[in-house]
């Protein structure tokens, strides 16, 4: 485990030892929770693949976080890495071969279309679009604007990026849909989203302050926060009016929030 992991790991700790209040039923009823890869556990069922999305489906989850990388032959693939090495053991880079071949490697991939196909305005799809080397970009748009096409931008998708300048290579899509993710660069990012007219913000939960949130929600905004794991976690960030709730752990926060919502019958 890395250093940033492992104060990862006692921050969620120590505030998952904080009690907090029970939210309102508005804000129980509110909460939009998105399933960070997919409901997946690394051995069995992998991110990004269409069994995750399907757990999550199943469950009642509100949305499927996913990340879109391009083939050969310019066909969206969805697939974090630029690799397959970390998740399925494979050297093989996506960029690099064409589906056919991609297919041929792992046919746990899916492509953009297929989820778009089961999933399509039955989950709430949040779209990571990944830095990488456009060539044929006019090509790569035409592709994305097709299969978007069937979708209605923020209703059934928002485009996400931790690069700001990829945003500009969507201009077939309205600024509203489009939902910059910070790192450490909280201010670099919440000056854009604003000066853009973006959706709002995403990003850690310690690091989106309560007066962040109330800049962003006064210009009509939202702001998306991950990754909370308890219940404790959660209470907080749903009590201080927090939109989107991004999890690696979605089915457990989404069986909490319904629990939440019997106590407050």
């Amino acid at each position: 485990m890395n250093p940033l992991d492992i104060v990862m790991a006692i921050t969620d700790g120590a505030m998952a030892a904080i009690p907090r209040p029970l939210p309102q039923r508005e804000q129980l009823h509110a909460c939009r929770i998105v399933s960070h890869r997919g409901e997946h556990d690394g051995h069995g069922i992998k991110e990004n693949t269409l069994a995750a999305f399907r757990r999550a489906h199943a469950a009642g989850v509100w949305g499927i976080e996913l990340d879109i990388r391009f083939t050969a032959d310019d066909v969206p693939v969805i697939c974090h890495d630029p690799d397959l090495y970390r998740v399925f053991g494979l050297r093989f880079a996506v960029a690099e071969h064409s589906l056919a071949e991609l297919q041929l490697q792992c046919s746990q991939v899916p492509t953009l279309a297929a989820v778009i196909d089961e999933f399509g305005g039955h989950l709430h799809l949040m779209l990571e679009t990944k830095s990488e080397a456009w060539p044929r970009e006019q090509r790569r748009q035409a592709v994305l604007s097709s299969l978007l096409n069937a979708l209605q931008p923020v209703d059934d998708f928002h485009l996400l990026s931790l690069d700001q300048d990829m945003f500009q290579r969507f201009s077939f899509l309205p600024p509203e849909c489009m939902l910059p993710v910070a790192e450490t660069n909280i201010r670099q990012m919440s000056e854009m989203a604003l000066q853009r007219g973006y959706a709002g913000l995403s990003g850690h939960y310690l690091l989106l302050s309560e007066r962040l949130r109330e800049r962003h929600a006064t210009a009509g905004q939202a702001l998306g926060t991950g990754f909370p794991n308890s219940q404790n976690c959660l209470r907080r960030e749903l009590n201080r009016g927090i939109d989107w709730i991004f999890s690696n752990h979605a089915i457990k926060l989404e069986r909490l929030r319904q629990q939440m919502l019997t106590l407050r019958n």
